[in-house]
């Protein structure tokens, strides 16, 4: 299971028993699009090729408000 915990700068991602971030800029660049619009599924797809996706997905700047 992937846990997924987002803030204005990034991502921090359990995946697999490992911790680590990713930043803003980093996923703005990898999907070419503003933070605020990315999807927490677009941000699992990031992470790994074929994630397990469940309900709808939700922009960060929802999320994160």
């Amino acid at each position: 299971m992937t846990a997924l915990s987002f803030d204005k700068t990034g991502v921090d991602v359990v995946y697999e028993g490992t911790e680590f971030r990713l930043e803003k800029e980093l996923i703005e660049d990898a999907l070419q699009k503003p933070y605020q619009k990315v999807t927490d599924h677009e941000v699992l797809q990031i992470i790994d090729e074929s994630p397990e996706l469940t309900g709808e997905p939700k922009q960060i700047g929802d999320i994160i408000q």
